[in-house]
């Protein structure tokens, strides 16, 4: 098959319209698609047992010799005809009757002495056992089979058996005509096999070590073309003909003199390394990380105070109304002391109202002009410009995309730049991420900043945790309860758990390490997700008399404003949430966060929702609820609680968040609920996602920094830049 990558999905025999139909619900429309859609699981049917030593409602893998003859019957009932094929077969622990419906050809398949690995569920009644219509494939000593099967994520018209069947057409006859984009040098030097071997064995394998060996090569590229993304599309480019923001630092002690505290040594190196920056007329590229509460607002201050007394304007973008509200009512009123006028700019500003700030931003008499707006996409308006452009400023940055950065930096052509992220994250994963930025990390906490007490407990401590939010909000306080979910269970959702209960093995396990069979503790109790809507209720029926209320992500922009603003004011005493309140929100208030499947969050998460309480003057608590059963105690899920417990520095958790999750789970989009740090347009981690070994993405991005610094529009690697503009969305508006 020649030029696969062009090819439709109906070049393969057996797609018709039809099914091309049903795989385009998929996003599957070429053989480059389907080849490229990789299994979701696999069936581990190389865990071969004896009927004897299965257990019940499990599948399972069983060799079995048959021994009887298929019997055929018909059945009848309810205006239905069925036909049953029963036969029986053996292994050296036992007998077991084996039942097909509607199979009548296999009649001539089950003969007398011949032998068939099954797989399935096996029931036991007494001594006797029974498997209906489990999968079969016939078994020979001296050709082993494939210990692996692949499940493929499916929609309705599309089975498992089609999927692998069509991708066997690919294997089998095309593969190698596949081209492989990676470069020969790279792969050399990475030890990584051919692309070719990498999806034969990601949808065939032969053994956990050849699994291991394709996940690793596919995690790879991903790595790597993410990394050609960012240093295309993503990468901020630094100008020559910024503004130069220079004051002397006896001008400077008048932005300090409005300060009621002292900064910690952390802030003050910050505010001397963006001083220095945009002293320059290179424009500031430069990205201020720093813990929840440790005091990254007042650089920004600082910031836009030396633009504005160097006769520049600033905008500072926040990613909500609510941030964006709040930041307006920190620095407005501090800066109106100084003379320095300010504006907030959201989209629930009055249409009057903006078309004042519109002026004034563009006002060409400086005592008539707004020097700084704070605002939120709002900023990106049409008629939203700069008379005198100097600073660009935008808060938990990762929240942005590539596009919406772009559109504020061409209002503010040549400004400075800073962005500020309040996900700690490890300096290695951030030289690879933010290597186009300066780093200023702010490592150290404001004194005074208490701790925030925390605890991991279970269900059998539900009563006490209520009574204790009663106390709590009696006493004059208000309490998070943090859900994993919005509502219940999503299709997706039930069909991961039900492939853990069945011991199927997902395909972000680290294949270099897992065992050949799933440790049954894995498959046991796994717990229920609590979701935000009905938990809500649940609550407001058992807490008679306290006002409860939930937020939540798919709720519109002005439904999530609404009840924020009423937890602020403290209309409402117990918030339940999804992880939308995660960033950003200053309640001092609040001084309980309950953490619900605590579990099923990543360690940078639970630190950023912890950060959400012991912002005032209360004594604050964190509660993390777990359903993990006792034997998972030695799980990377629990040793994430237990890490919660004993560590309060955000670059320590980090650290070990990045250990027991590895750096794809850091780069995976915030809506993948794994508490993603960046991710540019649309790229999709499928291999990198959970992959364990940040060594790899490291290894990825330097090989990509390296052909970048020769070829830095991949204008001669046409076949990586049609790759990358494929899967970076904005990527044609940047580079064209």
């Amino acid at each position: 098959m020649k030029n696969i990558s062009q090819s439709p999905i109906t070049a393969l025999s057996g797609v018709g319209n039809t099914r091309a139909q049903s795989y385009a619900r998929m996003g599957i429309h070429t053989v480059y698609d389907l080849v490229m859609h990789f299994p979701r699981a696999y069936e581990n049917r190389g865990d071969v047992r004896l009927l004897s030593d299965t257990a019940e409602g499990m599948n399972s893998s069983i060799i079995l010799t048959v021994s009887t003859e298929c019997k055929k019957s018909l059945i009848r009932g309810r205006g239905r005809r069925m036909t049953l094929l029963k036969f029986r077969a053996f292994d050296d622990s036992g007998s077991c009757e084996i039942t097909y419906f509607n199979q009548e050809y296999l009649s001539s398949t089950f003969h007398i002495g011949s032998t068939f690995r099954f797989y399935g569920k096996v029931e036991k009644k007494g001594n006797r056992y029974f498997m209906s219509s489990p999968e079969y494939e016939a078994y020979t000593e001296s050709v082993p089979l494939p210990p692996l099967c692949p499940v493929y994520p499916l929609t309705a018209g599309v089975s498992n058996k089609m999927i692998t069947s069509h991708i066997a057409q690919v294997l089998d006859g095309a593969v190698n005509s596949i081209p492989d984009h990676l470069p020969e040098d790279v792969r050399s030097q990475n030890r990584l096999c051919s692309l070719s071997y990498a999806l034969t064995q990601i949808h065939r394998p032969e053994s956990f070590e050849a699994l291991g060996r394709a996940k690793r090569r596919l995690a790879f590229d991903e790595f790597f073309r993410f990394a050609l993304g960012l240093g295309t599309v993503g990468r901020t480019v630094r100008h020559e003909g910024a503004p130069v923001c220079r004051i002397s630092d006896s001008e400077m002690q008048k932005f300090y003199s409005l300060l009621p505290y002292h900064l910690t040594g952390a802030q003050e190196r910050a505010i001397r390394e963006i001083r220095s920056d945009m002293a320059r007329s290179t424009s500031m590229n430069r990205i201020l990380v720093g813990d929840v509460g440790c005091g990254k607002t007042v650089c920004a201050a600082a910031a836009i105070f030396v633009a504005v007394r160097a006769g520049r304007q600033a905008a500072l973008m926040a990613p909500t109304g609510i941030l964006a509200n709040q930041h307006a009512a920190d620095l407005i009123p501090m800066f109106e002391a100084l003379g320095i006028r300010g504006a907030l700019l959201t989209g629930a500003t009055p249409a009057a109202q903006k078309r004042k700030i519109y002026e004034a931003l563009l006002s060409s008499d400086p005592s008539k002009r707004l020097d700084f707006v704070v605002g939120t996409q709002a900023l990106l308006s049409e008629g939203v410009g700069f008379a005198a452009p100097g600073l660009i400023i935008t808060d938990e940055q990762h929240r942005f995309g590539v596009n919406q950065r772009a559109k504020l930096s061409e209002k503010n052509h040549d400004s400075h730049l800073l962005v500020m992220s309040a996900t700690p994250i490890p300096r290695s994963l951030a030289l690879v991420l933010y290597g186009d930025l300066d780093i200023s990390r702010i490592d150290e906490m404001p004194p005074g900043r208490q701790r925030v007490d925390t605890f991991v407990v279970d269900e059998s401590y539900r009563p006490r945790l209520e009574a204790f939010i009663r106390k709590n909000v009696d006493a004059g306080g208000q309490v998070y309860v943090v859900c994993p979910a919005v509502e219940e269970k999503t299709q997706l959702e039930l069909e991961r758990e039900e492939d853990m209960a069945q011991g199927l093995i997902p395909m972000t396990a680290n294949f270099d390490f897992y065992d050949s069979v799933v440790r049954d503790e894995e498959k046991k109790s796994i717990p229920e997700m609590r979701a935000a809507v009905q938990f809500a209720g649940e609550l407001s029926e058992r807490l008679d008399g306290y006002r409860v209320a939930f937020v939540h992500g798919k709720m519109k922009n002005s439904e999530k404003d609404a009840v924020m603003r009423d937890f602020i004011d403290g209309k409402i005493q117990v918030l339940v949430s999804t992880t939308v309140i995660e960033v950003g929100v200053n309640v001092p208030n609040a001084c309980l966060m309950i953490v619900e499947n605590a579990e099923r969050f990543g360690l940078s998460q639970l630190h950023q929702l912890r950060g959400r309480v012991g912002r005032g003057h209360r004594k604050s608590y964190c509660v993390l609820v777990s359903a993990l059963p006792p034997s998972a105690k030695k799980s990377t899920a629990y040793a994430r609680l237990d890490a919660m417990k004993n560590t309060y520095d955000g670059y320590k958790i980090a650290e070990q968040d990045l250990a027991l999750r590895g750096p794809g789970d850091f780069l995976a989009p915030a809506s993948s609920g794994a508490g993603g740090i960046r991710q540019s347009g649309g790229f999709d981690l499928k291999m990198a996602e959970g992959w364990q070994d940040s060594s790899l993405m490291e290894s990825a991005f330097a090989a990509a920094k390296d052909i970048l610094h020769k070829d830095a529009d991949l204008s001669a690697h046409p076949e990586l830049r049609e790759i990358v503009y494929r899967n970076f969305e904005d990527m044609g508006n940047i580079m064209n």
